[in-house]
């Protein structure tokens, strides 16, 4: 069982590693925040993966964490992109 659970951590691992092509090439920056957030998901999804395989409870207490920070950064992407963006541009009277 440990040495399934290290391969499917392998392939996730690669497809978070797929996922630094779209980092890099996303057209918008939308894109690019999917992307990191597979990075987080990913990320997260290995720990788990590997702190059952290795029998460390220890990664999942790091696993936990990563998740919150995901979560505290797609909220704040979400509350940036929808801001208004300020006028620069006001006619003075």
């Amino acid at each position: 069982m440990q040495v399934l659970m290290m391969l499917v951590s392998l392939i996730v691992l690669i497809n978070v590693v797929a996922g630094f092509v779209r980092v890099v090439r996303g057209p918008t920056a939308a894109d690019r925040m999917l992307a990191a957030l597979l990075f987080g998901t990913g990320g997260v999804a290995v720990l788990l993966l590997l702190s059952e395989a290795m029998a460390v409870p220890a990664l999942k207490d790091v696993a936990l964490v990563f998740v919150v920070l995901a979560t505290v950064v797609s909220v704040a992407f979400v509350r940036l992109a929808g801001a208004p963006v300020a006028e620069t541009t006001k006619e003075k009277p």
